[in-house]
């Protein structure tokens, strides 16, 4: 025969709605069933959660090396296209050394507009000014919290603490 919680369990985790459960069980089996239950529901949905994660480390490991293998290719392009603009300058009748010198000033023009246009983005970079009055705020309020007071006639127990 069936067990009626497993039913029940089931019918959590996939959404189907079931009938009621039978009685003739005690208070303790019914929450050392729902403990279970619930204990394996969050089993399932770390593991689920593994799974996808490790799907998308694997993309990520996937994407970072090829902008990696682009990075060193585009690197390694670079030399070539400076030669070939150079003698590609020095075939329209100049001397091959003011070709070299006109490429490396473009690239050194090149590098000062990027380096201009960093430094006018690093300026506009400001501290999180919401996030930082939140906390203020916040810290403010715990400051002002008082404990719960407790009534004149309240015995206190003390908790034996094991040491391992």
């Amino acid at each position: 025969m069936s067990d009626p919680g497993r039913h029940a369990a089931d019918a959590v985790r996939t959404g189907v709605i079931v009938g009621p459960v039978s009685a003739d069980r005690s208070l303790g089996q019914l929450v050392a069933e729902a403990t279970t239950e619930l204990s394996g529901l969050v089993h399932d949905e770390i593991a689920l959660a593994k799974a996808e994660i490790r799907q998308d480390v694997k993309r990520g490991a996937i994407g970072g090396g090829a902008i990696a293998v682009a990075g060193v290719l585009a690197l390694f392009s670079l030399p070539v296209f400076s030669f070939a603009a150079a003698y590609g300058i020095h075939n329209w009748g100049l001397g091959l050394a003011w070709s070299f010198l006109i490429v490396g000033g473009a690239f050194v023009v090149l590098a000062g507009l990027l380096a201009g246009f960093a430094v006018r983005k690093f300026k506009k970079i400001k501290p999180p000014e919401k996030s930082i009055a939140s906390s203020k705020e916040s810290a403010s309020v715990l400051q002002n919290a008082k404990p719960h007071p407790r009534e004149v006639g309240q015995e206190t127990k003390s908790v034996a603490r094991s040491s391992a």
